[in-house]
């Protein structure tokens, strides 16, 4: 999985002003609903709440990366968001999170899900990229940090 055939400066947004785990959801949702009006905005906010109740998403160091599986999505795609203030989301390390790296994947594509969530989350983990997007102004430095 190479990231950067699921990222785009569309679906990315910088310095968000949110303030709860739901609201983060709500945008992220927006997001992919602007660059997809097929999708249902219930069901891919759903996907993502129903995800999260299985466990938090927030995988440390002020990441979180949810995701959920949607219905007749054609191809996986990805929303980056960073929040203008961290935000409490229960995440493993009990910080708050301000990187919210989500994907949504066909319903049907669990390999591809599981693989994608695996290339993201190594992505992730190298601190002097998690430094670029925490210190991008805006969208085009947060894709270029990623890419």
């Amino acid at each position: 999985m190479i990231i950067s055939d699921i990222i785009s400066l569309d679906r990315t947004q910088c310095s968000v002003e949110c303030y709860s785990k739901k609201r983060i959801f709500e945008v992220i949702t927006e997001i992919a609903l602007k660059q997809n009006p097929r999708l249902n905005q219930d069901e891919v906010l759903s996907s993502l709440i129903n995800r999260e109740k299985l466990g938090s998403t927030g995988i440390g160091n002020g990441i979180a990366i949810p995701h959920g599986r949607i219905k007749g999505l054609e191809h996986i795609m990805a929303v980056i968001v960073t929040s203008d203030e961290p935000i409490e989301f229960d995440a493993i390390d009990g910080k708050p999170v301000d990187i919210f790296f989500a994907i949504l994947v066909p319903n049907d594509e669990a390999d591809t899900h599981l693989k994608a969530l695996a290339g993201i989350a190594r992505k992730l983990s190298d601190k002097e990229i998690v430094k670029a997007i925490r210190s991008a102004e805006n969208k085009k430095e947060i894709v270029a940090a990623l890419a």
